[in-house]
């Protein structure tokens, strides 16, 4: 399963290389960003966190020059389902799903829509490390209660890294249009959405660098 309305891991990957296609036919990058509001099953057993397909193709995908955003995933909240602690709600560490497990992308974990500093990160938000012991999710942006849209022109409110995710995507396209000097300097962009994103004072394999705060980031170059 990848994302709310199924897919592949295959087909993931050949619209990212078909991004690759499209700017490299072109003499200046025709797409600028990626937002991934996914999540793909990890053969934990078979490939290292990190370099699973689905990470390497964002990965050539960034090394290209365009802005990849990646969604945490959902899996920081864990409920025993049978024996004898059944009902048990708890948390989970090292839960970032694919392709947020990638080192270039920007990995964004969820928090409350209108109280960030008082609640914090979302409690199914997920959490780093990754496997391998790196430092994730990169930014938290609102995932709680946002109106999102569905097929046949409709919306709902949601909850998700996914509803996050599209937040930073959209920072990031801001940053771009304001400062079209960092047109195709990926790391460039993610930088400064790290460097200038409010502390909300959690751990740092939660909130990551913090929430994006778009104002700041334009502002600060």
């Amino acid at each position: 399963m990848v994302g709310p309305g199924g897919s592949d891991e295959f087909t993931i990957m050949a619209a990212l290389q078909f991004i690759r296609y499209l700017n490299s036919s072109k003499d200046v990058l025709l797409v600028h960003g990626a937002n991934l509001s996914l999540s793909v099953p990890h053969n934990v057993a078979s490939f290292a966190c990190g370099r699973t397909p689905i990470c390497e193709e964002c990965e050539r995908l960034v090394a290209s020059g365009v802005v990849v955003v990646a969604a945490a995933g959902n899996m920081g909240y864990s409920l025993q389902e049978a024996g004898a602690f059944a009902g048990f709600e708890s948390y989970r560490a090292s839960s970032i799903t694919d392709p947020g497990n990638a080192e270039s992308v920007i990995t964004v974990g969820a928090t409350h829509r209108s109280m960030p500093h008082h609640y914090g990160v979302s409690y199914f938000s997920s959490r780093g490390p990754t496997g391998d012991g790196r430092a994730k999710p990169d930014l938290v942006a609102p995932g709680e209660k946002i109106v999102a849209p569905v097929p046949g022109q409709g919306y709902e409110v949601m909850d998700g890294t996914s509803m996050a995710a599209p937040h930073v995507s959209g920072a990031a396209a801001l940053l771009l249009a304001r400062h079209r000097e960092l047109i195709g300097h990926p790391a460039r962009v993610k930088k400064i959405l790290c460097d200038t994103a409010t502390d909300l004072g959690r751990e740092r394999y939660f909130q990551g660098h913090g929430l994006v705060d778009v104002l700041r980031a334009i502002g600060s170059l």
